[in-house]
């Protein structure tokens, strides 16, 4: 068997047991970080380490964790999350009475969804708003859920909220259960779920450049739909959408996308 159908017969075997498709990901980037992992168990063939992945769930497992990208911070560009607190969370809240509906995707370890709930607390409407966190990678939820970090993770948290929502533990920092109380975190399949609706936001960053550009497409029609008349998409630094009217989008501000109607 060739190289090229040994690869494409390995994807096309885990989207029919995982549902992931791997497809929608970039091919060179994802087949080089598969080879090394396939490479690492001494597998010549994917056709080998797909019949070793079926027979041993440990390394299924490992398999799942690996092909995911897992890096985040909190405040992340930190000037965009600025202008989140003190220009779009305002407007939002007065047009709603407060209410709020809120998605981080993709939200990793969790440390997007706790910046969000820092916000909101800081803005005095925790009680109002509920946050829902997703994420494809289950060992990444159970550990943004378990809610420690190592210090570099903080660097961009402003002073007065690493006080008030941290506490170091044993080297490391815990949130503080008053942000967790306000999460729920859930597994999804970004690509092949169907997402909630009526959103006045969504925080999905840092993951649309790992997707090809027919994913990226559909998952901007999947956002939009997913968004209230008004709603913002707030994407990553380097995910500029350069025509957001075909997905219904008009830019709000750098990185942010209002649905239209």
């Amino acid at each position: 068997m060739s190289d090229d159908r040994d690869f494409a017969l390995f994807i096309e075997r885990i989207k029919g047991k995982t549902h992931i498709d791997l497809s929608q990901y970039k091919e060179a980037q994802m087949k080089r970080r598969l080879t090394t992992l396939r490479q690492k168990h001494g597998f010549g063939t994917f056709d080998l380490y797909w019949q070793a992945l079926e027979q041993n769930r440990g390394l299924l497992n490992e398999f799942l964790d690996r092909m995911t990208i897992n890096v985040s911070e909190f405040y992340r560009n930190p000037n965009r999350w600025d202008v989140l607190q003190k220009r779009f969370l305002p407007e939002m809240l007065q047009q709603t009475d407060g209410k709020l509906n809120l998605w981080s995707a993709a939200c990793s370890t969790g440390e997007e969804p706790y910046t969000l709930a820092m916000i909101l607390s800081e803005l005095g409407v925790f009680g109002k708003t509920t946050i829902l966190a997703t994420d494809l990678d289950t060992n990444v939820l159970q550990k943004a859920m378990e809610g420690i970090y190592l210090e570099r993770s903080l660097r961009d948290v402003p002073a007065a909220c690493k006080q008030t929502y941290f506490k170091e533990q044993d080297g490391a920092f815990a949130v503080s259960d008053k942000l967790k109380e306000h999460i729920r975190f859930k597994q999804q399949n970004l690509l092949y779920d169907s997402f909630g609706d009526s959103y006045d936001l969504i925080v999905c960053r840092n993951v649309m450049i790992y997707f090809t550009e027919e994913a990226k497409h559909l998952l901007y029609h999947k956002f939009a739909k997913a968004l209230k008349p008004g709603g913002l998409l707030f994407v990553g630094s380097t995910e500029q959408i350069f025509t957001p009217a075909q997905y219904g989008f008009e830019t709000a501000d750098t990185f942010f996308y209002r649905r239209v109607n």
